[in-house]
């Protein structure tokens, strides 16, 4: 998960909380507005209407138009909270026989909606029952001040210390989810990289070849490499040395190619570079530089004496039309096995195939 779809989550949340809220509005209204229980008379006023319509409206923009901006829920809490103070004060004024037990239920019933929609969002929850709070203080006139403090501070002192473990947890969440990530990019990094030379393995080549072939315009080349007699030295020097051997030849390639260009590890002792934007002029210049810088290296390899008595390497190169790569892999590794066939440290390219071909017909 990235932050991003951490935030979106967060997102769906602070929505879903938003229609609870305005959901538990809308009931409590309606519940207002009947007839109250054992008697005739409605217990309706003007604010609870507009609790209800105004919850409903907000309500229904939410549900219709989900991609629609949501409505900021400090404001529309404190409105509500507004509206509820209004609603006590008028029916606490108008029904005469409601002693100080309306005060403390009609604040519950208040308590009640901010906790259930608002127990995560401690200032939208502040910003509702404040003004039905100071409300209520004022018309209960001190008599009841002790319960009606209890009932406040009670919830606000568990409500604001599980606003702040929540804080926390955020903030916990997001710090593993940012690591989490990092990790994930670092472990891909190094999945698409060879342990040994530190170049790009087979997965990471074609990681690299897709946003290329993609995104670049222009002509590319494969050119395919193999290091002579290899498995001799493995067999006489050892694979420790072979080893050592390969860890050098890859610094040389990469060394020798420019920044752009993709080095691969392709094989056991094959490499392919994918060179960029080249024409085939230049794509030879750096194919023989590859091999120059090789044989620079002077590692001893008296199994190679037929070609030198240092580390050399063959190569074949070969275009790449349109995006037809494996097919320019194909005909790279024909003209490296020719370049094999010629007495090893030498470049060939593709195209010189079929002329290779007719001189060698034309000699026989």
């Amino acid at each position: 998960m990235k932050l991003q779809s951490y935030d979106e989550l967060k997102h769906s949340k602070y929505r879903l909380s938003l229609m609870l809220f305005l959901f538990l509005n809308v009931a409590v209204s309606l519940f207002c507005l009947m007839p109250f229980l054992g008697t005739d008379s409605p217990v309706s006023s003007l604010p609870v209407g507009i609790v209800a319509a105004f919850s409903l409206t907000l309500l229904t923009v939410c549900l219709m138009m989900p991609k629609r901006k949501l409505p900021l829920l400090n404001p529309v809490a404190m409105i509500l909270g507004a509206l509820w103070a209004w609603h006590i004060n008028h029916r606490y004024h108008q029904v005469f026989y409601f002693d100080g037990s309306f005060l403390i239920i009609s604040l519950l019933s208040v308590f009640f909606i901010s906790a259930i929609a608002l127990s995560d969002y401690l200032i939208a929850f502040c910003l509702h029952i404040t003004p039905p709070v100071l409300t209520v203080l004022l018309l209960d006139d001190g008599q009841h001040l002790m319960m009606i403090i209890f009932t406040i501070t009670l919830p606000l002192i568990g409500f604001s210390l599980h606003h702040l473990m929540r804080r926390r947890f955020d903030t916990f969440t997001r710090r593993l989810v940012s690591q989490l990530y990092e990790e994930k990019e670092s472990f891909s990094d190094l999945s698409m990289l060879d342990p040994l030379t530190g170049l790009y393995n087979r997965r990471g080549l074609k990681n690299r070849l897709d946003a290329i072939l993609e995104n670049h315009a222009g002509s590319h080349y494969v050119l395919l490499l193999d290091i002579d007699h290899f498995k001799a030295y493995n067999d006489n020097y050892g694979h420790a040395m072979g080893d050592q051997a390969l860890a050098r030849v890859s610094v040389a390639i990469r060394d020798a190619v420019r920044s752009r260009d993709v080095v691969t590890r392709y094989g056991g002792e094959e490499f392919l570079v994918l060179m960029t934007n080249v024409n085939a002029s230049i794509a030879m210049k750096l194919a023989e530089r590859i091999r120059q810088y090789v044989v620079d290296l002077e590692i001893p390899h008296r199994f190679n004496e037929k070609v030198s008595t240092h580390v050399t390497i063959s190569a074949g190169i070969a275009p790449i039309f349109g995006d037809e790569f494996d097919q320019a892999v194909a005909n790279a590794d024909r003209a490296l096995y020719v370049a094999k066939n010629q007495g090893r440290n030498t470049i060939l390219a593709w195209e010189d195939l079929p002329k290779l071909t007719q001189v060698t017909n034309d000699l026989i």
